[in-house]
C-alpha cells in the first residue's frame, strides 16, 4: 500500500471548505451565547479537526495542492476575524 495520499482537485476542497462553513455559521446562528461566540468556538474546533485529519492521512504541508493543512489556514484567519470582530462589539 502506498503512502501517498491521492490530491483532490482544488474545486473540489473549496466546496468542502464552503459547504463547512456554511454549516459552522447554520450551528452558530442557533446558539445560546450569541452568534460570534458560537461561531468562534465552531472554527476553533475546526481548525483543530483539520490539524488531525491532516496529521493523520500524513498530508504534506507545503505543496501546490490544497490539503486540509490549507483549510487548517483558512478557518485559522476567519477565527482571527471572528475574534477581532467579537472584542471590537464589546
Amino acid at each position: 500500500m502506498s503512502s501517498t495520499i491521492a490530491n483532490l482537485p482544488p474545486a473540489r476542497v473549496m466546496l468542502r471548505f464552503g459547504v463547512r462553513t456554511a454549516i459552522l455559521v447554520m450551528f452558530a446562528a442557533f446558539g445560546t451565547i450569541g452568534f460570534g461566540r458560537s461561531l468562534a468556538a465552531l472554527l476553533w474546533m475546526t481548525i483543530v479537526l483539520c490539524a488531525a485529519i491532516g496529521a493523520m492521512r500524513r498530508e504534506p504541508v507545503f505543496t501546490a495542492a490544497l490539503n486540509h493543512w490549507d483549510e487548517m489556514v483558512a478557518y485559522t484567519s476567519l477565527y482571527c476575524a471572528v475574534t477581532a470582530l467579537n472584542q471590537s462589539s464589546l
